[in-house]
């Protein structure tokens, strides 16, 4: 999987490095540095340090592909009490963890062949390790919670609107650092809200676009606690920056990031790939 960047969140097809991140149109305008791994709901994420500055980024190997990244493009799964294995997305179990950075399809090949848990006991260093049948199912779910959760989080700290009228009018105006639109949300409004978005960014010739979310509206106005919500519009680019690094995460995993990009002008650049987190 690969990581994401902190952009503007469009749908437009861009390369993409590793998993979270491709086009220029992918929903968020571009930025200048990674999110750190998604943060309890109830707490703060803070903005991720930029790369290449100093600062030390903690590594870790996936256990199936054996490729090492930065801690935030990889997914950690923990060990219960009870000896199954669990998704820690947020990577705030205690206890040793072990490392995936594979997608969902590569995942369930894995445990199919057992290859996943012959990884895992030699991981937590005991032959006691019960693997789900459904694991993948499991860190699909946790990473859509995650992402809806830090949306809710964004929307209770006003980083966000929602409503077509006020968000062609925030984007007219050049305020949106991303657009998310809900996987039913008819293409009339999309096109609309997309055309005005590239106008305020003077890209009218772009092609950008907001990001379609593998979620529908009745998702997205539950976890922003708003009636039908639709569409999504980021007015704040550390916001977007958070939100793109959890979406990018959950698109990579369940090998939806191929258009994906996040492109916020002035932001940093956020990533959305397969050989994520």
């Amino acid at each position: 999987m690969r990581k994401p960047p902190n952009e503007r969140l469009t749908n437009q097809p861009n390369p993409s490095p590793s998993g979270e991140g491709q086009g220029v149109g992918d929903g968020l305008r571009r930025g200048d540095g990674d999110d750190a791994p998604a943060e309890d709901p109830t707490t703060p994420t803070p903005t991720p340090p930029l790369k290449g500055r100093g600062q030390h980024i903690p590594e870790r190997t996936c256990i199936l592909s054996r490729r090492t990244a930065a801690r935030d493009e990889l997914i950690r799964l923990a060990l219960g009490p009870d000896g199954e294995v669990a998704p820690d997305v947020r990577a705030r179990a205690p206890g040793r963890g072990a490392w995936i950075g594979v997608d969902r399809a590569a995942l369930d090949a894995a445990n199919r062949k057992g290859k996943l848990r012959g990884a895992l006991a030699r991981a937590f260093k005991t032959e006691k390790v019960g693997v789900p049948e459904d694991l993948g199912a499991r860190v699909e779910a946790a990473l859509q919670r995650n992402a809806m959760d830090r949306l809710g989080l964004e929307a209770r700290a006003g980083n966000l609107v929602t409503g077509a009228e006020r968000i062609e009018t925030e984007a007219r105006r050049g305020g949106v650092e991303a657009l998310l639109h809900a996987a039913d949300a008819s293409p009339e409004g999309r096109r609309r809200l997309d055309q005005a978005w590239r106008v305020g960014l003077g890209e009218e010739g772009s092609g950008r676009q907001g990001l379609v979310l593998p979620a529908e509206r009745p998702i997205l106005s539950l976890a922003l606690g708003r009636e039908n919500v639709v569409h999504v519009a980021i007015i704040d680019r550390a916001a977007a920056a958070r939100v793109g690094h959890a979406l990018g995460r959950w698109r990579a995993f369940i090998g939806r990031d191929a258009e994906l990009q996040a492109v916020a002008a002035n932001a940093p650049a956020v990533e959305l790939t397969k050989d994520f987190e």
